[in-house]
């Protein structure tokens, strides 16, 4: 393995360590520019207002979450992550347009997300969660 590519995969475990413990300003440094693009609802976040919205948004219901990195690989300008998301249900979730009061229930889901880097950088240029947007709800016990 490279330098480069062992240093990205370390940025990658850095950034999602980070996210868990909601030091927001330490991940967005881990960003060249910082983008998400959600592949299970479509949503896109550029720039670091709109995604520090998202980790604000996404946290409310699960102000706990956490994830737990399965398996990871780099391939390319990308490093390719498959891991189990966890969080407790301590907030009000919005899902298919209706507001599911916090019922305190954890989850386990397995996702995957892919991180692309800035060509001979160590600089994340967008992140790519893929996942199934009713899977915290059906494993919350919900009605999807």
């Amino acid at each position: 393995m490279s330098d480069l590519a062992a240093a990205r995969i370390d940025v990658v475990r850095r950034h999602m360590a980070l996210e868990v413990t909601h030091d927001w300003d330490a991940v967005i440094a881990t960003f060249e520019h910082p983008r998400y693009e959600m592949h299970g609802g479509g949503q896109v976040f550029d720039g670091e207002d709109a995604v520090r919205g998202y980790f604000t948004a996404s946290r409310i219901p699960f102000p706990d979450q956490g994830n737990e990195i399965i398996a990871i690989a780099h391939t390319g300008d990308v490093v390719l992550v498959e891991f189990w998301l966890t969080g407790t249900h301590l907030g009000p979730l919005r899902h298919g347009g209706r507001t599911i009061a916090p019922t305190g229930k954890s989850f386990r889901v397995r996702m995957a997300a892919s991180f692309t880097f800035k060509p001979g950088s160590d600089k994340i240029v967008c992140e790519r969660p893929y996942f199934d947007q009713a899977a915290v709800v059906r494993a919350l016990g919900l009605s999807a």
